[in-house]
């Protein structure tokens, strides 16, 4: 494991442009592919998504898997070297800047696939979740919220790697987001 400050440094780098960390966001969530792949999911130009997977590959965020020839070039596919779940120390110690427009294009695209999934029926299922609950808490209630919610996260992931081994073909893309936040 890297030392935390180069980690730090890695990660502020890579998720200092929206672009970039889409395109991070893609190798996290979906598993390997290659930068055409990505250009056709998000809708960008395939020369600025290798610019940017380049970059990633450079700050060892994603690494190459394999190569496959592709009409005459050779393709290359990537995935995550690293966990994009950053816990609280990791994220203290991001740039100010970083942290909000981290903070504000997750929810921003929080925002966008929760009017999307409210629009296509996402919330009609009974084990759907919508839950906002105003707190008062000290800094040892802060503290004591955001172990739950990492936990929750780790949690979650257990629950998706069991859920993809039973491959009994009923899966379904879902999304799960949790915010805590001092309110203004």
């Amino acid at each position: 494991m890297p030392e935390p400050q180069l980690l730090d440094q890695r990660l502020a780098k890579a998720l200092s442009h929206p672009l970039r960390r889409r395109v991070l966001e893609r190798f996290i969530d979906e598993g390997e592919a290659s930068p055409n792949e990505v250009a056709k999911q998000l809708g960008a130009p395939l020369s600025t998504v290798s610019y940017h997977v380049h970059i990633l590959r450079d700050l060892q965020c994603i690494e190459l898997v394999r190569t496959e020839p592709r009409r005459g070039a050779v393709e290359h596919y990537y995935r995550s070297a690293l966990e994009l779940l950053l816990e609280d120390a990791q994220w203290s110690r991001l740039p100010a800047a970083v942290r909000r427009q981290l903070a504000g294009q997750t929810v921003g695209d929080l925002m966008q696939e929760m009017g999307a999934a409210a629009q296509a029926g996402g919330f009609d299922d009974g084990d759907a979740a919508v839950a906002r609950m105003p707190l008062e808490l000290d800094e040892t209630g802060r503290q004591e919220l955001s172990a739950l919610l990492h936990e929750t996260l780790r949690d979650a992931e257990a629950i998706q790697e069991r859920s993809l081994a039973r491959d009994e073909g009923d899966a379904r893309r879902s999304l799960l987001g949790l915010l805590h936040f001092v309110r203004s």
